[in-house]
Parts: structure tokens; sequence; C-alpha cells
């Protein structure tokens, strides 16, 4: 008989406490939560006080079978899955599904897996706290009953197979309403004048700052002719000491932030790195709102300093954490070992292991001090005066280490502006002073970071749940992260020397985007949608109270069933007046009439995503897909009669039509039934004949040197040369071939050998729905559009009725 059994949800976590346990334990992995809601009907009785029917998962059968045979044969199980309400739920459900004796079961929890905190974790065990599995259980409640409600209207009332969430939703009304902010923002502009003064010496250069801005270029030039002959001098000299602190350690939601900022990383890319990293035994525990350090980290902070830079860089901090509600561990994200400033590991994992050291050390390290230098200079004849302002670090403290990055800067350090030694008084000449057009800048687009800083602002979400709502808010496709280029336009600039005004224009670019969030018009159009009929659901301030309402049930100050009946209620009678009394919306826009045809031209959103239409449904009417960054709520009528100029026919290559279309994600060309993306430098209103076969002998190159090896015997089986090296594709997968061997040397059998080994942790990809943006006849699209109404009857209206 096994005298221990410890059950983790991982099986890295699993590896790493087997290290600090004897051989009485036997660690092993419950591969995370092993039962859900049923995902028949809807998976929970409402009539009988929301009880929840859970099942186990196809996927963990195997798993509950040999932890169950395990169980048997174990004197004492430890449940030690994360400290969170997650892993709380993880470990009731497990003591549920294997029926285990309270008397040989206990609770155990650690926010680092070192040997002191498995030990004294070891020492102090517990009994599962069902107000933290009441809480985790409130909002799966919640949130399914929501979605299942919610989810029949849209196919119904928008489109089908839409869904909806909670949280989700409220996210995409953010992004939606920036989105709409930055569609009604003003551009506007105006003369920043700047100025470049020396002394009679010419010793140095000092460089100063109108402080006043004209709104008009009349303006500007009028001052500039002020300037000439004027007398300038420095009119005062001050001087202030200041001092930078360092931030707080990090929580889970600023280390998101930090390392998007920072590294690039998105929110779910970072907690998926800090959890290999945690569960390695490199940090402490991923999620949490705490900024608090123990006293051991503060101690071994302490000395790491003290060793590495010296005890003048040492001040000992305790921050306190602002955030409310008892759900998360309570200390925040460190690395458990304070002398190690680095660790083994991939590129990624030794990047944000490095971030969390030094965010930590840097919190524990001595102010920054600097001295702030401000020089007036100004002239009898002029009221304005010139500024020049500098900032020196006398002692740069925690700066050696770290320094914080802001969502509109650069991550780079500032360099420090020294001003020379100037006295009241002295003579200025003017060398140079500009007067150059700066434009307003409008709302900023949410990164993934922002984004996070905005929902905890607003209270939306807790840790564990804001990586898994922006991925979900993506993949549904309500919003898009990508890319987008900028734009050009004049600036103009006005420039005194030597008594004389001259003027030129030049080029600036400007409003170029990088991993940015944009709403799709389906986002758009289900976000109004909802605002409009459930304004609670949709409601800040509401979501924030829900939250907090999980909170309290996590302190065990209210039944989880009565929170659920109060928001469940007045929420279905909402859903079922909706589906009675609302109209179906596509978010059609008419935009005017084809000056050639004369035909009507709309947007609306399509089977197959936003489409644009010429002519009516009576009409034989012709479609076009609308392209990347196209919106429906702002695409005008030139704008959308450009996609109807398309396929463009180039003539013949190989015996076979050569088209060049526009697609969704952008230009292509099409010969033979196979497609080639047209890159951005060229222009698919431009391209000819000759450069289409030139990316179509480009793209066949490049496949055939894709292609390492394949066999007759499995045509489905192809050792391919990827990205990241040769792999085997095989029904859909991917699979790794081992660093060590020659991909060209591969057989049949060997590759059925890889395939095989890697089968229950690889799993195929779903295959993408063809779509297209060509233009379609209205028969075809006519055909298309019978079929689907045949097949999509309207949904059953959601009821209360009994689940078993």
């Amino acid at each position: 008989m096994q005298e221990n059994l410890v059950i983790v949800e991982s099986p890295a976590k699993a590896k790493t406490i087997e290290k600090f346990l004897g051989e009485s334990f036997l660690v092993k992995s419950s591969y995370g939560h092993i039962r859900d809601l049923s995902k028949k009907n809807l998976g929970i009785d409402i009539e009988h006080n929301f009880l929840p029917e859970y099942i186990i998962s196809d996927d963990k059968i195997k798993v509950v079978q040999e932890l169950r045979s395990l169980v048997k044969k174990a004197k004492t199980v430890w449940l030690a899955s994360d400290e969170d309400r997650e892993g709380e739920a993880i470990a009731w459900h497990l003591a549920e599904v294997l029926e285990l004796d309270p008397t040989q079961t206990k609770r155990i929890v650690f926010h680092e897996i070192t040997k002191e905190a498995i030990q004294n974790a070891i020492k102090t065990p517990r009994t599962v706290d069902l107000n933290l599995v009441n809480a985790q259980q409130a909002r799966r409640i919640l949130d399914r009953l929501v979605g299942f409600e919610l989810s029949p209207l849209l196919w119904k009332k928008v489109k089908p197979s839409l869904s909806a969430g909670r949280v989700q939703s409220v996210a995409v009304r953010l992004i939606v309403e920036r989105e709409r902010e930055i569609m009604a923002f003003t551009q506007t502009s105006n003369f920043r004048v700047t100025g470049q003064f020396e002394p009679n010496n010419k010793e140095y250069t000092l460089k100063a700052e109108l402080d006043r801005r004209f709104e008009e270029k009349e303006q500007a030039h009028k001052f500039l002719e002020r300037c000439i002959g004027a007398s300038f001098s420095i009119s005062n000299v001050d001087k202030k000491p200041g001092k930078r602190s360092p931030a707080a350690p990090f929580t889970t939601s600023t280390l998101q932030q930090e390392a998007g900022r920072k590294l690039g990383y998105s929110v779910s890319q970072t907690m998926t790195i800090a959890q290999k990293l945690y569960e390695a035994g490199l940090i402490t525990y991923m999620r949490t709102d705490s900024v608090n350090l123990s006293d051991t980290a503060i101690s071994a902070a302490e000395k790491a300093i003290k060793s590495m830079y010296g005890a003048e860089y040492h001040n000992h901090r305790q921050y306190r954490t602002k955030a409310k509600g008892a759900q998360e561990a309570h200390e925040a994200i460190r690395p458990t070992y304070m002398e190690n400033a680095t660790v083994e590991g991939t590129p990624q994992e030794r990047r944000l292991y490095e971030l969390i050291w030094k965010r930590t050390i840097a919190s524990q390290m001595s102010d920054a001090l600097t001295e702030k230098t401000t020089i007036t200079i100004g002239a009898p004849s002029i009221e304005e005066k010139f500024v020049a302002a500098g900032e020196i670090v006398k002692f740069d403290g925690f700066l050696k280490v770290y320094k914080e990055s802001a969502d509109d800067e650069s991550n780079e350090d500032e360099a420090e502006v020294l001003l020379p030694p100037i006295k009241v008084g002295e003579h200025q000449n003017t060398k140079e002073i500009n007067a150059v057009q700066r434009f307003a800048q409008r709302p900023p687009r949410y990164a993934e970071s922002s984004l996070v800083k905005k929902m905890e602002e607003l209270g939306i979400g807790r840790p564990s749940t804001y990586a898994p709502t922006i991925s979900t808010i993506i993949n549904r496709g309500y919003v898009i992260k990508e890319d987008r280029a900028g734009f050009e336009r004049n600036i103009e600039t006005l420039t005194l020397k030597k008594d004389k005004i001259t003027e030129k224009v030049a080029k600036e670019n400007y409003g170029a985007e990088k991993a940015k969030l944009f709403p799709s018009d389906i986002g758009m159009l289900v976000t109004d949608f909802l605002s409009e009929h459930f304004s609670n659901i949709m409601n800040y301030d509401f979501t924030a109270k829900v939250e907090k309402d999980f909170d309290i049930i996590a302190e065990g100050k209210i039944k989880w069933e009565e929170m659920i009946r109060k928001f469940y209620s007045p929420f279905h009678k909402d859903v079922e007046l909706t589906m009675e009394t609302s109209t179906p919306t596509k978010g059609e826009k008419v935009l005017g009439v084809d000056p050639k045809t004369g035909k009507t031209v709309s947007v609306r959103i399509g089977r197959f995503g936003p489409i644009a239409q010429l002519g009516s449904s009576e009409e034989e009417p012709v479609y076009a897909g609308l392209q990347k960054g196209q919106l429906i709520e702002t695409i005008t009528l030139e704008e959308a009669l450009k996609l109807f100029e398309f396929p463009r026919n180039l003539g013949e290559y190989e015996g076979k039509a050569v088209q060049v279309g526009i697609g969704r994600f952008g230009p292509y060309v099409k010969h033979a039934s196979k497609y080639v993306s047209i890159p951005k430098t060229d222009s698919p209103s431009e391209i000819n004949l000759e450069r289409a076969i030139e990316l179509i002998e480009a793209k066949r190159k490049a496949d055939s040197e894709k292609v390492i090896k394949t066999f007759n015997e499995e045509p489905e089986l192809q050792v391919l040369n990827g990205r990241f090296g040769p792999y085997i594709a095989f029904n859909g997968a991917n699979y790794k071939i081992p660093k060590t061997t020659d991909p060209k040397a591969l057989t049949l059998e060997d590759c059925r050998t890889i395939v095989e080994s890697q089968a229950t942790t690889v799993k195929a990809k779903p295959r993408a729905k063809a779509t297209g943006s060509k233009a379609t006849t209205a028969k075809a699209k006519a055909s298309t559009t019978k079929k689907a109404s045949s097949k999509t009857a309207a949904p059953k209206k959601t009821t209360t009725k009994k689940t078993k």
C-alpha cells in the first residue's frame, strides 16, 4: 500500500513537487479540471435551486480511473491544487468524484514550489474551503446561464452561431466604444514653437519651448516676426531636488501589462510562460492581486541587493494591496530564490523571469534622487516666454535595475537632459526659432495590456479571468488583433533664421498600429444589440458588482444560490421579452447609388461576414466582401464601389485564366484553382500579368521546398519544412521530429512511430471554412441563402425545464 498520494493539477507541477517529498509520497496529476457542467441542455436544474449537473469530461475518464485505483491503495490523499478559487474547486471535484474519505483526505496549499513551502504545507493541512468552491461554482453557473440564454437570442436576431458571455461582452463594449471615440474624433492642429539660443561666446546651445501654442499659421508667423531683433536673456533659473520611487512588485495584471509593453507578449502568452516558471519552482503563484512580499522574501532581497550593488542601494519596503477581495494568493509574483538574477529555460522564460526578478529587486531598492532645472528665457518686447527643462539623476537607486514602462511611451529609458551652468540676466542670441505644425492625438486603441489595465480599473474580471476573456473575444471574431499601416499627411514648418522667415511643407507618417485590438462588424452589431436590450449585463458598474458578490460568497457571507436567483429572475424575463418583441438586425446600411448603373449600394452582415451589395434582391444583385480594416459603420460609397472592380482578369498562363481579387485577408492572384497572396508592396489595381506570373512561380518554388518527403502508401502523411523546422503533417495535425533525427531519412514506419508517440498530446486543428470576397451573382447567392435558411431552424426559447 502507498502511504501518501498527492494530487496536483499539472504534470509539470507534479514533477517539481516530487523532488521535495520522500519515497513515501506518490505525486499524480489530474490534468486540470476533471469534470464540468453537462453540455446537454443547460447542465443546471433551475427549478431546484440551480442545482448543477456535473459530468466527467471525456478526456479525463482514464485519468479518473487511474486516480481511483491509486486512492484505494493510499492511506492518505493530499489534494494539492492551486490556492485560488479555481484550484479549490478542482480539489472539491476530486474529493467528490474519487469519493474520498474525509478522515483520510488533507488539503494543502502553497504559493511557491520550494522545499520549505511544500514541507510547511504538509505540516499545516486543512479541509477544502467550500466558500471558495461556492464562489467558483457561482461564477461558472452564472456564466453558463448568460451564455445559454443569450446565444440562441443572438442566433435568431443577429446571426447564426454567435455566442455571448457576461464578462466577454462587456470587454468587447470597451473596444467598440473606444473605436467610436476614434471615429468621432475631429483632427485639430496647432503650431509648437521651439527656439535654439546661444550666448555671445557660443559655448553652448540651449533648446527651449515657448509656453504657448498657436492655433493658426498666421499667428505663428506674426510671433516669429516679433522675434526679429528681440533681445533675449535668461529671466529665471529654478533648481528643485526630486526623487522617483520604484513600482510595487508584480500582480497578475501588472505583469501582463509590463510583459506586453517591454517584451511584446500577449496576455495569454504571459500567463502560459509564468505558469511554466511557477511549476518549475522558479516564481511564486502567478494569479494574484496582492503586492505583498513575505518577510523571508524581503530579507532575501536585502541580502541580494547589498551583495550585488551595496548597502546604499537598499531600502526596506512593504507594499499594501489596494485591491479588495479575498480570492487570490496573498503574495505578489516574485522569484522563489532572490539570488538568482537569471534562470535556465527557453528565451521567453528567461526574459519573463528576468523581468519579474528586476521588478521585485527594484521594489526593495533606494529611491532615485534627481535634480530638475527649469530655465526661462524672455525678451522685453515679447509677452511669451521660452522654457528649457532638464533633469539629471544624482543617485540612480532602483533605476540601476529597472524602470517601469507606460502604455503611451517607449520602453527605452529617457535620456538625461543636461543643461549648462547659466546665470540670470545672461544675454542669449537667437540661433533659430521653429514653429512646427502638430496634430492632436486621437484616443489610442487598446492593446491587450492596456485593456487589462482598464478592466482592472473598472473591477471587471479577476486575475484568473483577464487572459481567457481576451482570448475568447478574439477567437469568437468579435475583436481583431492586428497591425495596420499608417497614413501620410503634410506638416507645415515656419523657420526664423538670420532675421528671415522661411516656410516649407514636409511629409509625416502617422496612425500606424501594432498589435492593437479592433472591433469587427459583428462585434459592433452584437454590442449594440445587447446594449439596447440588456443594459444591466452591459453595464460596467453592474459587472463589477457581480464580481464583488463572488468575493462576498468566498467570504461565506451570502449563499451562492441567493445571488444567482437575484440575478437570473429579471435577466430571464428580459430574454423572453426580447425574443418576442425585438426586430432581427443585420446592421444594414444604404450608402447611395452607383453612378454607372443607377443601382443601390448597401452593406450588411452576410452569412460569412460583412458584405457590400450592388442592386436590390429583385434585380440580380452582385456581392463583394469588405476588405481588412473596413467597417460597415464607416465605409463610404466610393470605397464600396471599388470592391466591385474585382476580380480583374489579367489573361492566361499555361492555358488557364489568371485573376486578381481581394479577399477578407487581403489581395490575391488566382490561377488553376490556387491562390497566391499579393505582397503589400504591390497594388491589386495595378498588378499586370507578368507580375502575377512571378508571384505564381515564387509560390510554387516555396511549396516545393516545403515538402521534404511524401509516401504513396499514405498520401495524407507528409514530412514538411515549417517555420520552426521540419515536422510531420498527418490528418490535420502536426507532429514534432526529434532534433537528432534527419527528416530526409525518415521511413513511413519511422513517421508512424513518431505520430503514435505524440498521439495523446497533439490535437488536429479544425479546418477553416473557406471564405471569399469575390463578387458573386445573385443566382449563386440566392441558392446558398436558400439552403442555409432551410437548414437553420429558429432556436427554441430557453425554459426552466428540469434537467435530469
